[in-house]
């Protein structure tokens, strides 16, 4: 959980230090909601790779779909954290 948590909130750190100016109408500290919803996504992501540990103990092809699965998972997590971390801010 915290190594999913550690990259979501490296990534999204990293964004919104290169973002830039904000919107003047957005709220003052508008950027502590992303900063706390992606590395929950994170996070989340990273609990699902923990529950694949028993396919991956059991070697094979099921190793392989264990980490394809939990990579895709964790992708798509953190997406989605990302796009509602961000909306009403920068995706409007």
């Amino acid at each position: 959980m915290l190594q999913g948590a550690g990259i979501g909130l490296v990534l999204i750190t990293a964004f919104l230090l290169s973002a830039g100016e904000p919107n003047p109408a957005w709220a003052k500290l508008w950027m502590i909601r992303p900063l706390i919803i992606v590395p929950l996504a994170g996070a989340t992501g990273g609990v699902f790779y923990y529950l694949m540990d028993h396919l991956r103990f059991q070697g094979g092809w099921r190793k392989v779909l264990a980490n394809i699965l939990s990579l895709l998972v964790y992708t798509i997590g953190l997406w989605l954290g990302t796009v509602l971390g961000f909306a009403g801010t920068y995706w409007n």
